[in-house]
């Protein structure tokens, strides 16, 4: 079983790295909000560990962008044990939530109890549909109109997105943190080009289906432009 642990505590990670590692678990450390979003993103493991309170990006918002991309059960951590905190981890997608200070045997049994609960039950990744396009999470592949697209790692994670927020105009800030865990910058243009390759890969109608809003972002139509509906 792998672990990923996101808290800005080193110290507590580093004890908490070295009792579930005598437990038999693998566990893998990040500092940062961002950082341990992209380690999440890189690796599939079978639970998360995650603080509220990290610089960068916040622990629910680090869960607000996973979830978006992943089912992987998360714990967060937090010194703020207030309902208003818990009732927001929850909503944001969190399997369960342990408040500052713990013990160590309490994580491992929450750990546990969350894995008994996810391990096994987890249905297969559903399709995503947005008019003719079909996407697949769990193994990366999509079709325009029943043909299948030849897209890159990048394009897909795009088209993911935009599929997921369909009809709905996603700002570049939001793309960028998503998909590169930063800020968007005035002069990158890399989602400009992924978008580019992505109206050429979804002719005959990839103008009409991935629109360009000036100055705040895109949007990816929710009708079908060959029937109009």
């Amino acid at each position: 079983m792998t672990i990923l642990i996101i808290d800005d505590d080193q110290e507590l990670c580093t004890m908490m790295v070295e009792y579930l590692s005598a437990q038999g678990y693998s566990v893998d450390c990040a500092h940062d909000g961002a950082s341990g979003l992209a380690r999440a993103y890189d690796r599939a493991y079978d639970i998360i560990v995650l603080d509220v309170m990290l610089p960068r990006l916040d622990g629910f918002d680090v869960l607000r962008q996973l979830r978006r991309r992943s089912d992987v059960p998360v714990i967060l951590l937090t010194a703020r044990a207030s309902q208003e905190d818990r009732i927001q981890g929850f909503d944001v997608g969190a399997d369960d939530y342990l408040p500052k200070p713990f013990a160590a045997r309490e994580l491992l049994a929450r750990i546990r109890a969350v894995l008994r609960r996810t391990q096994g039950t987890k249905p297969p990744s559903a399709d995503l549909r947005v008019g003719l396009i079909v996407l697949n999470p769990a193994t990366r592949r999509a079709w325009n109109d029943g043909v299948e697209l030849e897209l890159t790692s990048m394009e897909f994670d795009v088209l993911e997105l935009l599929m997921r927020a369909a009809g709905r105009i996603v700002s570049r800030d939001e793309m960028a943190a998503t998909l590169h865990q930063r800020e968007a910058s005035p002069f990158e243009r890399s989602i400009d080009v992924h978008i580019s390759h992505l109206r050429k890969k979804l002719a005959p109608h990839g103008e009409q289906l991935l629109r360009t809003v000036r100055g705040v972002g895109y949007q990816l139509s929710a009708q079908n432009p060959q029937s109009g509906a």
